[in-house]
């Protein structure tokens, strides 16, 4: 997933800590192993090499591949994970564990949408309607953070935190909330706010985080380019997976159609756009104080 994963645990040195711990960390292998589109043996790219006919899949495939298709459904396409090949096409197609180059297939040059993934949750099966390659890299480590927390589940307080994006239960050491610092998306080395989180996760997506010559790594499907109207997206949700998706969501809606979005699902987020103008949804607030 080319990023640093951090568990803290109080009360580590209880009988099973490290082996609960050596668990969490195991669902992120676990994860990248199937939902990666840049390693020619996962799960996720033996499914794209088989369109056209329904492909069994495993639980965690299967679980993550219909919440980003819900995810697609609610933003009206604005969120889309069949843009694999676009990503692939424009620069963002070198595998982080060893640095070469996946090239996209030649076959999945053409527009797609996630209209053509068919899923059978009866036979947990999934069909791509045409060639196409997915890209889950916006749920696959929320997913994986969650996964980790559960393993955590003894514990009264816990944190898992990848490459910035979080979930947390309980509360810090001194007692009180976590504190979780959201980067400034023009001011390196600064934050743009501070927020005091329990039993929630936080997730952040920015556009200075994987760069091209062409632009960054969040794409608007419909204009087949970098999103524009947004600089960085920071979602506050439940669980991971929903904060990681939706930030991107809305990230790419832009910051009225994107806070309108998170207001109807329930969760609070701030938007920053290229100026520096923010806009929050109406409880995001309280999490400030």
């Amino acid at each position: 997933m080319d990023t640093l994963v951090t568990i803290e645990v109080l009360g580590a040195g209880a009988p099973g800590a490290e082996q609960a711990i050596d668990r969490a960390l195991g669902w992120f292998r676990e994860i990248e192993a199937r939902c990666t589109r840049f390693d020619p043996g996962s799960e996720l790219r033996l499914l794209c090499a088989q369109p056209g006919r329904p492909i069994a899949v495993s639980p965690l495939l299967f679980r993550v591949v219909e919440f980003a298709v819900s995810v697609a459904e609610a933003t009206g396409g604005a969120f889309d994970p069949t843009v694999g090949a676009l990503l692939a096409r424009t620069g963002f197609d070198r595998n982080y564990a060893t640095g070469v180059r996946e090239p996209c297939p030649a076959e999945s040059t053409r527009s797609v949408t996630y209209k053509a993934v068919i899923l059978d949750g009866e036979r947990q099966t999934i069909e791509l309607g045409e060639p196409l390659v997915l890209d889950l890299g916006a749920i696959a480590k929320g997913f994986a953070i969650d996964l980790a927390m559960a393993e955590l589940s003894e514990f009264e307080s816990a944190a898992v935190e990848a490459g910035g994006d979080l979930r947390v239960r309980g509360l810090n050491a001194e007692g009180r909330s976590w504190r979780v610092g959201i980067r400034h998306p023009r001011h390196a080395g600064t934050l743009a706010e501070v927020v005091a989180l329990s039993d929630a996760a936080i997730c952040t997506s920015a556009d200075d985080e994987r760069v091209t010559a062409d632009g960054h790594h969040i794409f608007e499907p419909q204009g087949r380019r970098s999103a524009r109207g947004v600089a960085s997206s920071t979602v506050i949700a439940p669980t991971a997976m929903a904060a990681d998706a939706f930030a991107t969501a809305a990230f790419v809606l832009g910051p009225v159609a994107g806070i309108a979005f998170l207001e109807k699902q329930g969760v609070e987020g701030m938007l920053v756009t290229p100026a520096l103008e923010r806009f929050a949804t109406k409880g995001f607030a309280r999490f400030t104080r």
